[in-house]
């Protein structure tokens, strides 16, 4: 794999030409290295010294070849001897001069990073040198995705196009999964996302947790972001295999939700976009799902007093009810007990233990009043229900709002 013709240019700019004679040693085993060079006439011989004083030779070197590379570029001590073996033209340039390039052309330094390892992976005296190498190819790619994505959420445009210029893939993942256009949509970076899909990004590339840059957009707002995504072809979701599961944005599924069970159609309505909320809807949105305070998506188009939007919601309210009944009970069914909390209800005060050992508690979805829950609690336990009855923590406090109980939390109804 050959390097850029402009790094090229800049190593052919600071080189210097030497002659050597044959049996002179250019680099000791385990030496500093501070020259990288390259062969023009002649032949070299890499040799190295086994435990014991075993002596095994490794390699000729010939014109076009290189040796001190491995050393500089993996920061390590020369791991064999360079020998001449007749009469050479070397040309010679510094450690600081090569590792001053390597930063303009850091890409150029992976693509020498994988010939170094051409030849080497089979031979088993070679495998520490390979793992070193292998080491600085990884640490390299993690350094360079942390540059770019580090550039696009903070919405660098500059720095993001010399990255990309210099040889930056601008499909490169950070640890989440996420893509340079998945953090652009995310974050509403305008600019950068229009930057990255000129340059040609994938537009349907998934994140670890199957969310697309469509998707990034739409749960954000940034409906000006989607709808360019949506022009190249953009889709919602892409299935396990990596195939896009729609032609078009229209087929996806948009039913993600975020910590407080709000979906992409809960943004769109918010805000008041009708453009994003139509497309959501025809791609399958539930508009019968409700977030952690117990609203759809209609409550919250009746909000932006959109009349359009309203009447949108409205009519796809009808046609989810009304085009499978059954079906859409259950998809509300498990949707709601998907975005609910469990509680566990004792019926005694948390400071006293029961006399009746064998009285248990009872598990029950969180609804949304305190009231609900605790008629819930008290029917089941067949208690009559004063005025004064309050749901309490293990810590004797009283819960007045169903928001502050803990999925899972134990709590105490108190009727006298």
């Amino acid at each position: 794999m050959g390097c850029s013709p402009e790094f090229i240019n800049q190593i052919v700019s600071r080189v210097h030409e030497e002659f050597f004679s044959r049996g002179k040693v250019m680099m000791e085993q385990n030496s500093v290295v501070d020259h990288l060079y390259f062969i023009g006439e002649g032949k070299l011989e890499e040799v190295v010294v086994y435990e014991g004083g075993l002596k095994e030779e490794i390699l000729e070197l010939k014109p076009n070849d290189s040796f001190g590379d491995v050393s500089i570029l993996c920061n390590i001590p020369q791991p064999y001897t360079v020998r001449i073996r007749e009469r050479c033209l070397l040309l010679r340039i510094d450690k600081q001069s090569f590792s001053n390039i390597l930063k303009i052309y850091f890409h150029d330094r992976k693509k020498i990073l994988n010939n170094l390892l051409k030849g080497k992976e089979g031979n088993v005296h070679m495998k520490p040198m390979v793992a070193k190498i292998k080491a600085q190819i990884a640490m390299q790619e993690a350094h360079l995705a942390l540059r770019v994505n580090s550039a696009t959420y903070n919405g660098d445009l500059f720095q993001l196009r010399d990255l990309i210029q210099a040889g930056a893939d601008p499909n490169i993942k950070n640890f989440d999964g996420r893509s340079p256009l998945h953090l652009a949509a995310s974050k509403g970076h305008e600019d950068i996302a229009h930057f990255l899909i000129q340059v040609g990004v994938e537009v349907n590339i998934s994140d670890n947790f199957g969310n697309t840059p469509l998707l990034e957009a739409i749960k954000s707002g940034h409906e000006k972001i989607a709808s360019l995504i949506i022009n190249k072809g953009g889709s919602l979701m892409i299935n396990d295999g990596g195939n896009i599961m729609a032609s078009s944005a229209e087929r996806g599924n948009p039913n993600s939700k975020d910590y407080d069970f709000r979906t992409p159609l809960h943004v769109a309505t918010l805000r008041g976009s009708y453009g994003l909320a139509k497309l959501l809807v025809k791609a399958g949105a539930n508009v019968l799902s409700k977030d952690r305070w117990g609203k759809t998506p209609l409550d919250e188009a009746k909000l932006s007093k959109n009349e359009r939007l309203i009447k949108l919601l409205e009519e796809a309210t009808t046609i989810q009810l009304s085009d499978n009944t059954s079906t859409s009970q259950e998809l509300l069914l498990v949707t709601d007990k998907m975005t609910r909390r469990k509680c566990t209800i004792y019926p005694f005060q948390p400071w006293e233990l029961p006399k009746d050992q064998n009285k248990y508690g009872v598990v029950l979805w969180v609804p949304y009043t305190i009231n609900e829950l605790i008629e819930k609690a008290a029917d089941h336990f067949k208690l009559d229900l004063p005025s004064t009855s309050c749901i309490l923590t293990e810590e004797a406090g009283q819960i007045l709002d169903v928001n502050m109980i803990i999925d899972g939390q134990k709590l105490y109804l108190i009727t006298t």
